[in-house]
């Protein structure tokens, strides 16, 4: 191929799927050919991001993460990204390991989300690694956004339909899923909530059907892939510093 973007996923791999299924579903296709080329590190064994983050003495993720983005660049794809928000604890690390622009997952999402919602009240639900490194509330603030977490019992039950209902049952619980989305707006008065999390992408997408408002990082970057890489084949230029 010549040219190509790498996706790197396997955090985890349920999320990863989701994301491929909706760049392949939103692509306007009429033909084999009209799908996109990209290579997918399906990377399962990377350690778990939020256990090094909460503990620093437990496998860290950045050494496989680095060894991906090693191998990838020497292939030479138009750009990369990675499908895990945790992950980008370490964005600076592994950005400046390669020459090819890597897509910051988290930072798109909120300046797509001040664009569509200048003066909400932002609820943040994410993982307890994503909550305690500030990657995502850091975002918003710098945003001039408002912000909530909820409540420990919102953490809680977060964390639950993360690990043990999508990571180890490989299962959505959607009354789980829409119980959190109820609070955070019914009592947190959240205009508007952040999935800070893929597993919580892969629940919104397997149950859209709830009326709350929510900023889907996932979603936003397999649209953001699917406008690059409309560029790319078209041999237009790419501003990477403009893309945000």
């Amino acid at each position: 191929m010549q040219k190509f973007f790498t996706v790197i996923g396997g955090m985890g791999s349920l999320a990863t799927e989701s994301y491929i299924h909706l760049i392949n579903e939103r692509t306007q296709t009429s033909k084999d050919q009209d799908y996109m080329d990209y290579i997918l590190v399906n990377h399962a064994t990377v350690p778990d991001r939020t256990a090094h983050i909460m503990d620093h003495s437990k496998p860290s993720f950045l050494p496989p993460l680095l060894e991906d983005i090693k191998q990838q660049s020497t292939l030479n794809p138009a750009f990369m990204v990675i499908i895990c928000n945790t992950a980008h604890y370490y964005y600076k690390e592994l950005q400046a390991a390669t020459d090819i622009p890597l897509i910051h997952m988290p930072h798109l999402a909120v300046t797509t989300m001040k664009k569509k919602y200048p003066n909400a009240k932002v609820g943040l639900i994410a993982t307890k690694g994503t909550l305690a490194d500030h990657i995502y509330e850091k975002e918003i603030k710098d945003a001039g956004l408002e912000m909530t977490m909820g409540d420990q019992d919102i953490k809680d039950e977060v964390e639950s339909l993360i690990y043990d209902d999508i990571k180890v049952k490989g299962k959505m619980n959607k009354e789980k899923y829409f119980h959190i989305l109820k609070r955070m707006h019914d009592e947190f008065k959240c205009d508007v909530i952040v999935l800070g999390c893929t597993e919580l992408s892969f629940a919104q997408e397997k149950a859209p059907d709830h009326p709350y408002a929510v900023i889907d990082a996932q979603s936003i970057i397999a649209d953001k892939t699917i406008e690059l890489e409309t560029k790319m084949r078209k041999n237009e230029e790419i501003n990477f510093d403009k893309i945000y």
